[in-house]
């Protein structure tokens, strides 16, 4: 296969792929150690993380970190605050312990939606996601920067009249200022139930701030998307207007971790907030 082929679509020039930019679900499928990045994923990644406090080896356990913290953030959604729908947008290349197989772990009939609008994502999920026969798992195309299409069609699988969980693991540091991702976030809480939760990470301007800043400024040089880090401060103000859950924004190492864990300083932050009151 030539480097401009892609096993799930053949050429990826007939695709509409663009493979002289870097993308950041493929760059972080590479990080995790997955096959689904193309030459250019894998040389930006290299370059820029080598500025990254430790280094490749570094960013590659931040990423395993990242993971981990999202799996203790939905069992808690699913043992502790009783929701058994997530709504995940962004969701990037699916890779073990996905939302789906996390929930239905503790929930066999938990109904998830993903979201993205990348078509080399889309392609692996047709391949890689379960097809039930209830539809309890969809796959949507759809981009943050307009939720209400989003919305629409996911209300075909979830129950917007109980509580659910939007998820946002990794992608509002894709979103400038200038994109209002609160505004963004308060379209897609408006139409769900009280009780219902909002979980997100975010990668961190505030943690080893000039050797972060020089990563991604490498990077935002190579991928076709940019990254904009945020601060503790306005990681928390993109919760605004939730109730934050017990341990507020932490780093996601620190997110409810495992007892006897061994201590680890991601470059994320992680938090989860509920709604209260009526729905709109």
């Amino acid at each position: 296969m030539t480097s401009n082929e892609s096993p799930f679509f053949g050429s990826t020039e007939s695709a509409g792929i663009d493979t002289t930019k870097a993308h950041g679900a493929r760059v972080y499928n590479y990080l995790l150690g997955g096959h689904a990045n193309f030459e250019v994923d894998r040389q930006a990644a290299e370059l820029a993380y080598a500025a990254w406090p430790g280094g490749i080896d570094a960013v590659r356990a931040d990423v395993r970190e990242h993971r981990a913290a999202q799996g203790r953030v939905v069992r808690y959604l699913v043992r502790e605050a009783g929701i058994d729908q997530f709504l995940e947008v962004g969701t990037g290349i699916p890779v073990q312990d996905s939302v789906h197989e996390v929930a239905q772990r503790d929930v066999p009939d938990a109904r998830v939606v993903y979201v993205d609008r990348d078509p080399v994502v889309l392609a692996h999920a047709r391949q890689l996601l379960p097809d039930t026969p209830d539809g309890s798992i969809r796959y949507l195309y759809g981009d943050l920067r307009d939720p209400q299409p989003i919305l629409r069609e996911a209300a075909a699988t979830l129950d917007f009249s109980r509580p659910t969980a939007v998820t946002l693991f990794g992608i509002l540091h894709f979103f400038a200022d200038a994109d209002d991702p609160h505004g963004l976030i308060g379209q897609l809480m408006a139409p769900l139930a009280p009780g219902s939760c909002l979980a997100l990470t975010h990668l961190a301007s505030d943690l080893h701030s000039e050797e972060l800043s020089e990563t991604f400024n490498r990077l935002n040089r190579s991928m076709a998307e940019s990254v904009t880090l945020r601060s503790n401060g306005e990681v928390t103000a993109l919760l605004g207007g939730l109730d934050l859950v017990e341990p507020g924004v932490v780093r996601a190492s620190l997110w409810r971790p495992v007892p006897g864990a061994a201590a680890f300083e991601s470059q994320m932050w992680c938090g989860v907030g509920r709604k209260i009151g009526v729905s709109s």
